[in-house]
């Protein structure tokens, strides 16, 4: 059984699933687009302005280490849903429709970060999501590998940026006391 139920009204449409283009196309989307509602100029000025933990990669990086993330992420998604449901298994195909609704859920906390995080200024908040955001996604990646190894293979990359990226966030959290709310931009302390 999943730890997740199948809830249609909290799960991405079925088309989304169906075809390799739009699984991929749709969180490459929509991580563009939360990347320019949180104005890239703006989020580059309070990325350079914090004090970070060592190995902190350039801005510059983020950029298409998540393209391919999203683009491989959903890859995984339309592999798994597609192979779940056309499995001769009920179970697996119950599985796989609850997988949607977890590949959702992963999707809308990825998403909330960079808000929290860039637009509120809230290091802590944003820890607690990517902390929920990891869980989810080794969660699925465990759900999705019961029939398409594959695809739970496809995760291990963006369970290691977001390993990564908890210890990135984290360390900000630490180095400025959980607080970059009153930091100028393009300013250190």
């Amino acid at each position: 059984m999943s730890a997740f139920p199948f809830i249609p009204s909290l799960t991405l449409p079925s088309q989304v699933f169906a075809s390799p283009a739009i699984a991929i196309l749709v969180p490459i989307t929509l991580g563009l687009a939360v990347g320019l509602a949180n104005k890239p100029k703006n989020t580059k000025q309070v990325y350079a302005a914090i004090r970070q933990p060592p190995l902190r990669p350039p801005a510059s990086v983020f950029g298409p280490v998540w393209t391919i993330l999203y683009g491989t992420m959903g890859y995984a998604a339309y592999r798994a849903t597609t192979s779940g449901l056309l499995n001769p298994d009920p179970e697996i195909r119950s599985l796989a429709l609850a997988g949607t609704t977890a590949y959702t859920s992963q999707l809308v906390l990825n998403l909330v970060w960079m808000p929290l995080f860039f637009g509120l200024r809230k290091p802590a908040l944003a820890l607690a999501d990517i902390v929920a955001l990891t869980a989810n996604v080794g969660s699925l990646a465990m759900l999705w590998g019961k029939w398409d190894p594959v695809a739970a293979y496809l995760m291990v990359p963006y369970l290691m940026w977001l390993g990564f990226a908890t210890y990135i966030t984290a360390g900000v959290g630490v180095l400025n006391n959980w607080d970059i709310s009153k930091l100028e931009e393009g300013k250190k302390d």
